[in-house]
């Protein structure tokens, strides 16, 4: 199997081993070997694996109140880069009109009586044109006509014929959600292939009354989308490569399946038990940041922020309310994630200490710089040819000062980059700022660390029995160092979701 570089393109030069029905179990060993091979290379590029932009979505509005959200959705999908084409079943054009989707999409709208209906094959056409198909929202009705193979409307015809991924977002009355008829059939929706069904999270509805059943923000929608890795799912044709665009074959489960996808389709961004009101929340710090020498230059280091990238599309994913403090930074953080920016690590400090009362997990994961200039020049420093003493001053712990005020329901995560005795360097941060854990990156190749997607890395977990009785990781004497592993920035964020949920379940 080759790998050839990424491109500009998620969906681009992923070679995989085929799977039939009637494959042995030693190919199906062969091929999940292989897969774990592939998904350390090209399992996620963060960049790549974050863009809707040239993909093609069929957006299919079914006739409920939360119709008029999926204008909102068209318009955030679009500013993505991506190219909506709308169909309606006759109900929804009681909500919103027509034109509107038509005005927005710059494209006709399938409509059961209406003018494309005249032009043959539309209900095979529209969904062969697309890449995905989403349908927002889903009512109880459409979602019954979806399991039992109804086909009456152009939402239920273009379901029935589409064998690109679908993705449902039902929206209904907390009194339908909970009838046993409509839990059956999401049940039974769940199992069918290429299919993922979102959640429906509790809060107030259309009627005036509270409870499960009402639609995603259009944001959190995007999100799921950007965070769900659907081609490498696919097992079409795996001899080729293949871009999602050229993708019309059905996804099979298999060995293949990417563990996010897999883990999405299972839990779909559902809300998680929480001490308070609402989602757990989660707060990471990501970026760089710059310290002025004079108006033009800085001290700085070379992180993307791909760490912090993949963090917060898997909290995102895994139903947590995400928070941003983001120094400068190259990569780009999905929908639904809520971003506060800033330059330097005072800006950072401040804005930490200022939001983490809020947050249940605080993860650190920004390369902050130790020092800074004593003092920043107000104009450009000249070039006079003579040497040049910069005076630098610590600046402040974020991760020590954040775990010197939390609480002891909070969970700290800090991180680490080492390049020679990381253990036991990483060991000692470990224990002076008290956090709960603390994820060592030690890079050792060219092609892992700052910028790249392969990081080798162990979390290292406070572990004292006086700790664990106290619920206070700062009297923590001894850490547990487990061995390094390889493995992707997706990997590595998984594990410190995993940590932080096994921890959020004893506070």
């Amino acid at each position: 199997m080759s790998f050839p570089p990424p491109s500009g393109n998620l969906h681009t030069h992923l070679e995989m081993q085929k799977l039939t029905p009637t494959a042995s179990a030693a190919s199906a060993r062969k091929c999940e070997n292989k897969f774990s091979r592939f998904s350390r290379l090209a399992h996620f590029s963060i960049l790549q694996f974050m863009n809707l932009a040239g993909k093609k979505i069929l957006l299919g509005v079914s006739g409920g109140i939360a119709a008029y959200k999926s204008c909102e959705l068209l318009r955030l999908l679009q500013k993505k880069g991506a190219e909506v084409r709308v169909c309606m079943t006759e109900a929804a054009t009681q909500f919103v009109a027509p034109l509107t989707f038509a005005s927005l999409s710059k494209c006709p709208v399938y409509l059961k009586n209406g003018a494309v209906e005249a032009r043959p094959f539309q209900h095979i056409d529209f969904p062969r044109w697309a890449d995905l198909y989403l349908v927002v929202p889903a009512t109880a009705n459409v979602i019954g006509k979806f399991v039992y193979g109804i086909a009456d409307d152009p939402v239920s015809l273009c379901f029935m014929s589409c064998t690109g991924p679908r993705f449902i977002a039902p929206a209904m009355n907390v009194a339908m959600f909970n009838s046993p008829a409509v839990k059956r059939n999401l049940e039974t929706l769940r199992s069918f292939e290429n299919t993922f069904v979102m959640d429906s999270p509790a809060g107030e509805l259309a009627c005036g009354e509270v409870g499960k059943g009402r639609l995603l923000d259009p944001a959190e929608i995007v999100a799921y989308l950007e965070a769900t890795n659907v081609v490498l799912n696919n097992v079409k044709d795996c001899s080729q490569p293949v871009t999602l665009s050229e993708t019309k074959g059905p996804i099979k489960s298999c060995p293949t399946q990417s563990p996010a996808a897999q883990f999405l389709q299972e839990t779909a961004l559902q809300d998680l038990p929480a001490s308070g009101v609402g989602k757990r929340r989660v707060l990471i710090t990501a970026g760089r940041t710059e310290e002025a020498i004079d108006p033009v230059r800085y001290i700085s280091n070379r992180s993307s922020g791909k760490t912090a990238v993949a963090i917060a599309a898997t909290f995102l994913a895994n139903g947590f309310d995400v928070n941003v403090v983001a120094g400068p930074m190259e990569a780009e953080f999905p929908g639904g994630v809520r971003v506060k920016k800033v330059k330097s690590a005072c800006d950072m400090h401040k804005a930490v200490l200022e939001q983490m009362k809020n947050a249940d997990v605080l993860v650190h994961c920004a390369a902050v710089a130790d020092y800074r200039p004593k003092i920043a020049a107000t104009e450009k420093i000249k070039d006079s040819r003579s040497q040049l003493i910069l005076e630098l001053e610590p600046n402040p712990n974020i991760l020590r000062d954040s775990v010197a005020q939390k609480r002891a329901d909070q969970v700290v995560i800090g991180f680490a980059l080492e390049t020679d005795h990381f253990k036991e360097h990483a060991a000692e941060k470990l224990k002076k700022s008290g956090a709960d854990a603390l994820l060592l990156n030690a890079p050792v190749a060219s092609n892992s660390g700052f910028g790249f997607d392969e990081v080798r890395y162990t979390l290292i977990r406070a572990n004292s029995r006086k700790a664990q009785e106290s619920g206070d990781s700062r009297n923590a004497a001894e850490v547990e160092i487990p061995e390094m592993k390889m493995g992707s920035k997706i990997d590595l964020a998984q594990e410190i979701v995993d940590f932080s949920l096994d921890k959020l379940k004893n506070v």
